[in-house]
Order: structure tokens, then C-alpha cells, then sequence
């Protein structure tokens, strides 16, 4: 298993002074994400809240990599590494991080760089000197710009998970080689992709068969309705409207049907994504509990 963090995850605020305990709550998801096992985060708007010298102090000693290839100071020098590599299983995975383009407003001097050209610069790499079978891009960044990156980044990036507008998560978007996931909000989410590794080419989503075969379902009950209405009709007027809805459903049944075809051919590189919401019916750790309501009381406007 490999866990990993799109970013966003520290402050409620990307600016100072919202939360009297701010750096208390991050320091303990810090601490949390890192007990998890949680290999790598991007770092985006809502970590630099109380700049990057306390994010760094914070991750200090820690096995979680921050993660930034798009990060500099006033001379241009990242402030975080690009990326990791690392194998699960036999499984070499390339990590990216990306955060938001521009200045930071906490901290004079930093600036987000191009996030596109930079993570296709690092997949790139990755994919070259370093061997890796899979790229994971953790896009800090808006939508928008994921969605972009996802259109240019060929076939060096096969997955992007997206946090920055808290987007609920929802499925798999694939513009052309990429998986672009948002990966939920607030942390009420878990995100679950199981992944078959092997062969060449974008990974296939076996959801993507799934929902094609209930579209299927609706138009061949759409197309039924449709049928007998025309049998039924004696104007004809109404008889030629009906073939012509009969004609665009049969068009739309054809393209769907071609789409659960592709998805069911077989693939050596699958994925399945599932989300697991978090809630009232998961067992809290009575000692965990106990310092989150220290931070923020049961009851209160921010727990």
C-alpha cells in the first residue's frame, strides 16, 4: 500500500491569525499523517499558512516527503525536492509534487513557478534516468490547471491527484493518457485506487465498463418506449418526430456500447477506485480524540 497526500491538509486558511490554534492542529496532523505511514504531500496554499521555515521544522525527522518541483525562493532555488521514487512491491513509483503558481502571500520572496512545465519536466525525468513504472503528480493546484497538465503532459504522467478548492471526490477523468482524481475535502475522504500494474499504455478504469452497461440499460428503455410510441402513433408528424428520437437513441446506444466494449477488452493496467467517507460510525482512538478536542472541543464551531 502506498499512502500519499494531495496537499492543503494543515490549515483551514492559507493566511495567519484565522485559528488561535493553528499551529498546534498542524503540528499534530503533521504528526498524524506521518504515524499513517503516509510516504509524500504536496505542498499547497493551506500548508504555507505560517510560511515554509515552520513546514520544514514541522516534517523535520520525519519519514513523509514534502513535496514541491515548482517552489522557489528569491534566487530561483526549490524549497522542497521535486520528487520521490519509491517501490512498493515490485512496483516503482515516481512521486511529483506540485503547488499553486505564484507569489505566497505568508512568506516574500517564494513563488510558485509554471506547475505545468514543471511537473512534465520531473515526470519526464523520472521516466527516464530513474526507470519508474508508474508517475503520481500531487497537484496542489486548481482544477483548471490539473485539467491542463492532464491535456499536455503525454504519456509521462499517469496519475494526477488534485486538491485545492476542496472538490468533493468523485470519478476518474481521463483527457488523454493521465487519471485525473480530485482527492475529496477537508479530510472526510479516503480515496482508494487499486492498481494492476503491467504492459504499456494509460491505465484502464474498470468503473468505466461499469457505467457504461447502466447507460446501456437506459437507452435500451428509452429505445422500447420510443418503439412502441411510434407503433402507436398515426399522425405523421408525430410518427417522424418519434423515428428521429428513435435514430438519436440508436446513434447514442452505439457510442456507448463501443465505450463498455473498450472497457471490457482486458488490460495489464487496471484501475478501481473506490471512496471510503469518513464519519460517526468509525471507533475514535480515545488518546487521539482526547488531543483533538484539547485543540478543537466537541461542540464547538471548528470541530
Amino acid at each position: 500500500m502506498l499512502v500519499l497526500d494531495t496537499g492543503n491538509a494543515l490549515f483551514k486558511l492559507p493566511t495567519p491569525g484565522g485559528d488561535p490554534k493553528e499551529k498546534e492542529r498542524a503540528k499534530l496532523l503533521l504528526e498524524q499523517m506521518d504515524a499513517l505511514g503516509t510516504t509524500a504531500m504536496a505542498v499547497g496554499a493551506r500548508d504555507l499558512t505560517l510560511g515554509t521555515g515552520f513546514l520544514t521544522q514541522g516534517a523535520k525527522g520525519r519519514k513523509m516527503k514534502l513535496l514541491s518541483a515548482n517552489l522557489v525562493d528569491a534566487k530561483g532555488k526549490l524549497l522542497f525536492p521535486a520528487s520521490t521514487v519509491v517501490t512498493v512491491g515490485e512496483v516503482k513509483f515516481g512521486l511529483v509534487g506540485l503547488s499553486p503558481e505564484g507569489p505566497v502571500a505568508t512568506q516574500a520572496g517564494v513563488v510558485g513557478g509554471a506547475p505545468v512545465k514543471a511537473a512534465i519536466a520531473e515526470a519526464r525525468r523520472l521516466r527516464e534516468k530513474e526507470k519508474v513504472d508508474v508517475v503520481v503528480v500531487l497537484a496542489a493546484v486548481p482544477y483548471k490547471t490539473a485539467v491542463t497538465l492532464s491535456q499536455e503532459a503525454g504519456n509521462a504522467v499517469d496519475f494526477i491527484l488534485q486538491s485545492h478548492e476542496s472538490r468533493s471526490s468523485g470519478v476518474v477523468q481521463r483527457n488523454d493518457f493521465a487519471s485525473l482524481i480530485s482527492s475529496g475535502e477537508r479530510g472526510r475522504q479516503l480515496v482508494r485506487l487499486e492498481l494492476s500494474v503491467g504492459g504499456k499504455g494509460p491505465f484502464v478504469d474498470l468503473g468505466e465498463s461499469a457505467r457504461a452497461q447502466q447507460r446501456l440499460k437506459i437507452l435500451d428503455k428509452n429505445l422500447e418506449q420510443a418503439r412502441q410510441s411510434l407503433a402507436a402513433a398515426k399522425d405523421e408528424q408525430v410518427r417522424k418526430t418519434w423515428q428521429e428520437n428513435i435514430t438519436h437513441f440508436e446513434a447514442q446506444r452505439k457510442g456507448v456500447a463501443l465505450q463498455a466494449e473498450a472497457a471490457e477488452q482486458g488490460s495489464e493496467r487496471t484501475l478501481s477506485l473506490s471512496t471510503l467517507t469518513l464519519g460517526g460510525g468509525f471507533v475514535d482512538d480515545p488518546e487521539l480524540k482526547q488531543r483533538v478536542e484539547r485543540i478543537q472541543p466537541a461542540g464547538s464551531a471548528s470541530h
